[in-house]
């Protein structure tokens, strides 16, 4: 059986006297617009219009989140490489058959 390796990114966001919230994404990208979502929820803010939510502003915006409590509010984002392994599937047991081209029977 051989390995793939893939990217997972875990987002943990929590102050200590409430439940953190713990999330998991595929790509860097949603774990920062997963970040500045769930900061702008517990600030009682307004969602972010679509455009794009870049890692800086998402930081800036969780750093300042902090910086209200710093003792007790915390943030982190982190990357995982993770081995999965992939079965040999659709793999032949008996050799193709050789064909001859411009033979007749």
């Amino acid at each position: 059986m051989s390995y793939e390796m893939v990217s997972a990114y875990t987002l943990l966001v929590g102050e200590t006297d409430s439940e953190p919230t713990v999330s998991v994404h595929t790509t860097a990208d949603d774990a920062w617009r997963a970040l500045d979502r769930v900061v702008r929820e517990r600030c009682g803010m307004r969602p972010r219009p679509r455009r794009r939510v870049g890692a800086d502003a998402a930081a800036r915006l969780a750093n300042a989140w902090r910086s209200g409590d710093p003792e007790n509010r915390y943030w982190n984002v982190t990357a995982h490489r993770l081995p999965v392994p992939v079965p040999e599937i659709a793999r032949s047991s008996v050799p193709a058959a050789r064909v001859v081209h411009g033979s007749r029977a």
